[in-house]
């Protein structure tokens, strides 16, 4: 089925079945890298290894990315999402399994688990590629938080799924089981996922695209995406460490690890929240840069609740804060980041703004354990230091301009 638009070109109802085959494949992928977070006590003896050998199955893939990323968006720009997602859905797929098939062989699970993150790039990547194959423009945030909310989601499904599972069924039976989910949506996905709908989802000249190493100069060389990657390095970068360092952050304030797992849950169904309706207001209004702003200006009052938070009602207000404006800014700056490298490939940009948030995700949290009291264990000045950033993005987030995509609808619509 398919429907006209006002200029003539046709969207097809195809596209929210590629979307939610895309969506189960991100999904899979961050339930696989956030499995042992919940249940790292168990894990320590079950493989009989220690704290950091189980957080090292989890910074693998941050690890993993910084060399994958760049090839991983060649190959979505180069070969499209239906092979290069269909790679890194079965990567995660099998992978997967073999994770679930090793026992408590802690040498096997972690090439695994190092086979599941060679993945996660190919998959990640793709989310503003997906929104431009198959969704008209003013879809394409929408369609993009759409795509953000699956990561969302599945970090909350390992979350909470795990420690359930784990005590149900035990750890290697666990372990099989999310093999086994990940290998029949790597199958759903190669079966159902298609490159391109018949006819382009947009007027004709706007699908065309630059070669990926053009497309990458280009970008690179462009003062507002130079901008925009500041603002992922520190947004992504800040989400990386606060969500690593959660317990270790409300601790020193008599908090307990129970009240900091719902404290990180929290923010993260606050980014859900936050994934919906940013980007589908976003879409609505045809403006991107007002909602960026708005998302780092609610990131940063969050931030101020999370590191000074004396009560607990206060400190779950500021984690919901937190999540639903940090998160929310992603979705829209892929897009955004699409629209004003225009026709640089859209996982070639989707990739460079992930990579930076990686790069700082690293970077922050070991930087927040080097800088914790040796007293107290009170990360207060990381905090302080991390708010800082948040306002610097919030004033490159000023600096931006209007993306052009949106600026040339609005004059089409006035013409009309």
């Amino acid at each position: 089925m398919s429907s006209m638009t006002a200029t003539e070109y046709k969207v097809y109802g195809y596209r929210w079945v590629v979307l939610a085959v895309y969506m189960l494949a991100v999904l899979a992928n961050q339930m696989l890298w956030i499995t042992f977070a919940p249940i790292t006590g168990e894990a320590t003896r079950y493989f009989g290894v220690s704290d950091l050998s189980i957080g090292l199955l989890s910074m693998v893939f941050m690890i993993v990315y910084l060399f994958a990323a760049i090839p991983a968006s060649w190959a979505i720009d180069t070969y499209g999402i239906r092979l290069a997602v269909g790679i890194g859905a079965v990567l995660t797929g099998v992978f997967g399994l073999l994770r679930g098939l090793a026992g408590a062989n802690f040498g096997l699970v972690l090439a695994a688990q190092i086979g599941i993150a060679l993945g996660q790039p190919f998959i990640l990547n793709a989310v503003t590629t997906v929104a431009a194959h198959w969704f008209p423009q003013d879809e394409r945030a929408t369609a993009a938080g759409l795509g953000s909310l699956a990561i969302y989601l599945g970090i909350l499904a390992g979350m909470l799924a795990t420690p359930f599972l784990a005590l149900r069924l035990g750890l290697h039976a666990m372990l099989l089981a999310d093999g086994i989910f990940a290998l029949l949506v790597a199958a759903a996905f190669v079966a159902l996922a298609r490159e391109r709908p018949p006819t382009p989802p947009c007027p004709p000249g706007q699908e065309e695209r630059s070669l990926v190493l053009d497309g990458l100069k280009q970008m690179l060389r462009q003062r507002d995406f130079q901008l925009l990657l500041a603002i992922f390095f520190i947004g992504l970068g800040v989400f990386n460490a606060v969500s690593t360092w959660i317990e270790e952050i409300v601790r020193p304030r008599g908090f307990s690890a129970t009240q900091a797992g719902i404290t990180g849950g929290l923010m993260i169904l606050g980014g859900i929240a936050g994934a919906i309706v940013l980007p589908l207001l976003s879409d609505r209004y045809r403006r991107r840069k007002p909602f960026l702003v708005l998302a780092v200006l609610g990131a940063l009052a969050g931030m101020v609740g999370l590191t000074y938070a004396g009560t607990y009602g206060l400190l779950l207000t500021a984690a919901f804060v937190l999540g639903f404006f940090l998160l929310s800014a992603g979705p829209i700056g892929f897009q955004y980041g699409a629209e004003i490298t225009y026709p640089a490939p859209e996982g070639t940009s989707n990739g460079l703004l992930l990579l930076m948030g990686q790069i700082a995700g690293i970077a922050f949290i070991f930087g927040m354990d080097a800088l914790k009291s040796p007293t107290t264990g009170s990360m207060t000045l990381s905090l302080v230091l991390l708010m800082g950033l948040v306002g610097l993005a919030f004033f490159l987030a000023i600096l931006l301009p209007e993306a052009p995509f949106v600026e040339a609808a609005d004059a089409a619509d006035f013409a009309d």
